[in-house]
């Protein structure tokens, strides 16, 4: 979805669900990759093991509310279950962090929903656009 969409994917990383490894991989696409976004799935529920909201948050130079209210609002459409989502959105110097559902069928509906204003607010961050959408 996101080649698609016209990003360019970096890489793919598979980590355990540890707070610590969770925060320095973030860390490192953002400061060290450049990456202009960095999403996340699962470990956003109410497991004990859940800690990616956590880690997200603890890299945060900026909130970026509004994401994650967007994708909890459109997966309530769907399933009250949303309600359950801790997922964030945060910023990091230049590098927006996305954390999704861990289903693949919800990660489609969340993409779905975001990807299309995404690409504005990447541009704005990184500024490459000065002017606000509908303007």
């Amino acid at each position: 979805m996101l080649k698609a969409a016209g990003y360019e994917v970096l890489g793919v990383t598979v980590l355990p669900d540890d707070e610590a490894v969770l925060l320095n991989e973030m860390i490192k696409l953002c400061d060290e990759e450049g990456a202009d976004v960095v999403f996340t799935t699962g470990g956003t529920g109410f497991s004990p093991r859940d800690n990616t909201p956590e880690a997200t948050l603890k890299a945060a130079t900026k909130a970026a509310p509004g994401i994650a209210e967007a994708m909890r609002y459109h997966s309530l459409q769907i399933t009250d279950r949303a309600m359950l989502s801790r997922a964030v959105s945060v910023m990091r110097n230049r590098s927006l962090i996305i954390n999704l559902p861990g289903s693949p069928k919800a990660v489609r509906e969340c993409l779905e929903y975001i990807l299309p204003p995404l690409s504005h607010g990447i541009a704005i961050m990184r500024g490459e656009d000065g002017e606000c959408a509908g303007r």
